[in-house]
């Protein structure tokens, strides 16, 4: 499954485009959650268990058009960009055991409010500055399995409901240059958000300048209506207005 409503992009700089194969596209099934309690024996020998995890294997999703690799490891990926506060504490499980993963790379990459990726400039209709960085890039799962990164509300181009690309590897090794190399890809997916604050955002400044027409999680073609086991976040409003940001959480159940 890929992206079909987007035009062909062109990418921008030295970085490879990744294009997403089959067997990125093809949707992996739901695992079962399991309620069982770990035996003594196998907690001596496993990472903490994430107090709030659900042990599903978090649906895979395809890569999109939109990939660049050498990602730069940072926890603040917003650069000079505009747009509501977003932050995000992804938990990264091991989805047969609940047990958290500390040390895996949570990449993520995501449209800005006009909906133009980084790289693809002009690809939703918008001129802009293009550094081919941000709102792209990720952080190291902490001792708990959580991955911290502060981004922007993302905005949305033709034919998309409002998200985000996330990848998620483990064993990989940090560069000299700000990136990461090597370890093994364990999860593509996508995080997505409530149509009602969607909304709400998308009325306001500076999302109200991205006049593309915007698809909702209903009609988007990605998204499966599966919840948090398909990456839907649970939001929870900064302030008192949407302005303010929000925070977003999701356990994001892996097989390693």
């Amino acid at each position: 499954m890929t992206d079909t409503s987007e035009a062909t992009p062109t990418p921008v700089g030295r970085r490879t485009v990744l294009i997403a194969t089959g067997a990125t596209a093809a949707a992996v099934a739901v695992g079962v959650a399991t309620t069982e309690a770990p035996t003594a024996d196998a907690a001596d020998h496993t990472a903490p268990v994430a107090a709030a995890a659900v042990c599903t294997l978090t649906k895979e999703m395809t890569e999109g058009p939109y990939y660049l690799d050498g990602a730069l490891v940072r926890a603040d990926i917003r650069e000079n960009k505009t747009g509501f506060v977003l932050k995000l504490a992804l938990t990264v499980v091991n989805d047969d055991t609940c047990a958290v993963i500390p040390n895996a790379l949570v990449e993520i990459w995501h449209a800005d409010v006009l909906g133009e990726y980084s790289g693809y400039v002009g690809n939703n209709g918008h001129n802009e500055a293009d550094d081919g960085t941000f709102l792209r890039g990720g952080v190291l799962t902490n001792s708990s399995g959580v991955a911290n990164i502060t981004t922007v509300y993302p905005g949305w181009y033709r034919g998309r409901c409002v998200h985000i690309h996330v990848k998620v590897h483990t064993g990989v090794t940090l560069t000299s240059d700000g990136s990461f190399t090597g370890g093994t890809e364990v999860h593509t997916g996508q995080l997505f958000f409530d149509e009602t604050i969607t909304a709400r955002v998308g009325a306001l400044s500076p999302y109200s300048a991205n006049t593309v027409t915007r698809t909702t999680l209903a009609n988007d073609s990605i998204y499966d209506d599966g919840g948090a086991a398909s990456g839907l976040l649970t939001l929870t409003a900064i302030g008192s207005s949407p302005s303010a940001g929000y925070t977003g959480t999701l356990t994001l159940g892996v097989e390693v």
